[in-house]
């Protein structure tokens, strides 16, 4: 009669509706990150799968794959719980358009879901050992940041203080003994005067200046870590700081 197909229109009008919102989901997930709307999305599908095994039990086969919507949705112990139910909806539906209950009919639906059940969790843990190499990746790349910029701190701080040094050791050390040797020669020479006593006095305090500006650099290119010890126990201060 009549009925039969209405209800084949009705399957048919269903299954698209189904297959519509079914879509829908990756764009809802790409415009809300609201576990909220997961849910709903999920409760959607899995009404609209019931309704549509209420006109036939050839919906069953939908049940994989919604088995693991639920299992990659829920958390575990609801998820458990959902799986259970959709078992028992695709077992009932069978029964009913068979109009007996076998052992096929219940096995085929549950051993489907157990091997639902197994590949989620198989899934979850290399996702989860997976999660663990990157957060691993990201520390290991971070602290290998960290040493690279204190390896320069550390290059900056030496090169400083060797150039510290060999402005104290050498030039400034040169200008300070030019200093004593004018200063020892206007002694040496009290009956010089004129212009060759003033070039000895314009010598020794240009020296003296000189002498002062090298201090400054030295003064400027120490580090105040390097100030009280050298740049090995100003790196174990830091160290120990840290």
């Amino acid at each position: 009669g009549l009925a039969a197909p209405a209800n084949r229109w009705a399957a048919v009008f269903g299954a698209l509706v189904l297959a519509a919102v079914y879509a829908a989901g990756p764009l809802l997930r790409h415009h809300s990150r609201s576990r909220a709307t997961a849910l709903g999305w999920l409760a959607a599908v899995t009404s609209l799968w019931t309704l549509l095994l209420l006109t036939g039990p050839d919906f069953s086969w939908v049940a994989f794959p919604l088995f693991f919507l639920h299992l990659h949705l829920l958390r575990r112990r609801h998820a458990v719980v959902a799986v259970t139910v959709i078992t028992a909806a695709v077992v009932a539906a069978q029964a009913l358009h068979l109009g007996t209950l076998t052992v096929p009919v219940v096995l085929g639906p549950v051993i489907g879901a157990l091997t639902s059940v197994v590949i989620a969790l198989g899934y979850a843990a290399l996702y989860n050992e997976s999660e663990q190499r990157r957060r691993l990746i990201d520390d290991l790349t971070r602290t290998r940041g960290d040493l690279a910029a204190s390896q320069h701190r550390a290059g900056v701080l030496a090169e400083r203080e060797r150039l510290a040094r060999e402005i104290h050791d050498t030039l400034a050390q040169g200008l300070s003994s030019i200093v004593l040797l004018l200063r020892s020669a206007e002694g040496a020479t009290p009956g010089v005067t004129g212009p060759a006593r003033e070039r000895i006095a314009e010598a020794r305090a240009t020296a003296a200046e000189n002498l002062e500006e090298a201090r400054r650099f030295v003064r400027d290119l120490t580090p105040p870590s390097l100030e009280t010890g050298s740049l090995v126990e100003a790196l174990q201060r830091a160290c120990g700081r840290a």
